[in-house]
């Protein structure tokens, strides 16, 4: 397919969605004319705000993102929406698609919505995620919030990549000790018990605060706990000061630019695995020899890290 890379990098420039669909599309398939793309973009893209919103299933993730983004959108400000959403078994394609409940949202030419697999990756975040930012902050895009799958084992990685990490949980659901030993306990930077006119909230709210004390931030900052109604947008205000509390807490701290960096070292060696084990699968390992390992391993004649070693070993040749 031959692309005039520089028209396509104007269009994005000046805001046109089509253009930053097939961006983030080519992206998404590994296309190389994504990544040549995408090196050009970097040079111009001006610096959005990123917040990045988590939680369990049925938290309320997109109907806060919504209102957050009807908020922002107020003030004059240019949103972008990235919603990872968990994969289909069959396409590999997005399974809920957020886009179906932020339809008000897709009449309005200063909001871009797009709907990510996470195919299969473990943080709950989609290997092209930061990429997706990428483009839309070279579109002009001021603000994107960033929507995980929800809240597991692995997804702490939301923290590397925004500026702010909102941790959403709902009274009744059982999985507010859960998501707190999940590790995000530690990266949240503000604690959000949503569907609060529910009954229990004060339960939560005081589980969380009591493990608030426990835990030493780094830097001083400490996170607060606030209740919101998403449906109604009860709470969404005070949601957003505390937004820009921490936002102005970090960049007056040094911790400022010590943050910047690690996001991109993080990014920099992910990219480097990804890349690394694209080359490993796709153009040296021996198909036979791996289907001959696992069978072996299946018949318990050899165990899975001496499988892997032997693999290592015959890359290495």
């Amino acid at each position: 397919m031959a692309l005039d890379i520089g028209k396509w990098v104007q269009r994005i420039a000046s805001g046109d969605a089509r253009s930053i669909a097939r961006a983030i599309t080519a992206i998404e398939r590994r296309d190389p004319a994504g990544v040549t793309l995408l090196k050009q973009l970097f040079r111009l893209s001006r610096r959005a705000q990123t917040i990045g919103v988590t939680g369990p299933p049925g938290a309320g993730k997109s109907t806060l993102v919504d209102k957050l983004a009807v908020s922002y959108r107020a003030r004059g400000w240019r949103v972008g929406i990235v919603a990872v959403d968990a994969s289909s078994p069959f396409t590999g394609g997005a399974l809920l698609g957020d886009r179906v409940r932020m339809q008000r949202l897709a009449t309005d030419t200063g909001i871009y919505i797009r709907s990510m697999s996470s195919r299969g990756h473990l943080g709950g975040l989609a290997s092209s995620t930061c990429d997706a930012v990428t483009v839309l902050e070279a579109a002009g895009f001021e603000m994107v919030l960033i929507e995980t799958v929800g809240v597991g084992q692995g997804e702490i990685e939301i923290a590397s990549l925004a500026d702010a990490t909102l941790l959403l949980l709902v009274p009744g659901l059982g999985d507010e000790v859960q998501c707190l030993k999940a590790g995000v306990m530690e990266v949240a930077d503000i604690f959000v018990i949503n569907k609060a006119d529910r009954g229990g909230v004060e339960i939560v709210e005081k589980q969380v605060t009591a493990l608030l004390s426990l835990a030493k931030r780094k830097g001083g900052w400490q996170p607060p706990v606030l209740k919101t109604v998403a449906t109604s947008g009860e709470g969404v205000g005070e949601l957003q000061g505390k937004i820009e509390d921490f936002r102005s807490f970090v960049s007056q701290g040094p911790e400022a630019e010590h943050r910047e960096r690690e996001k991109w070292r993080a990014r920099i060696l992910e990219m480097l695995r990804e890349n690394l084990l694209a080359q490993a699968v796709g153009s040296r390992l021996d198909a036979e020899l791996v289907d001959g390992l696992a069978l072996e391993v299946v018949e318990r004649r050899l165990d899975p890290h001496s499988a892997v070693e032997t693999l290592m070993h015959n890359l290495m040749k």
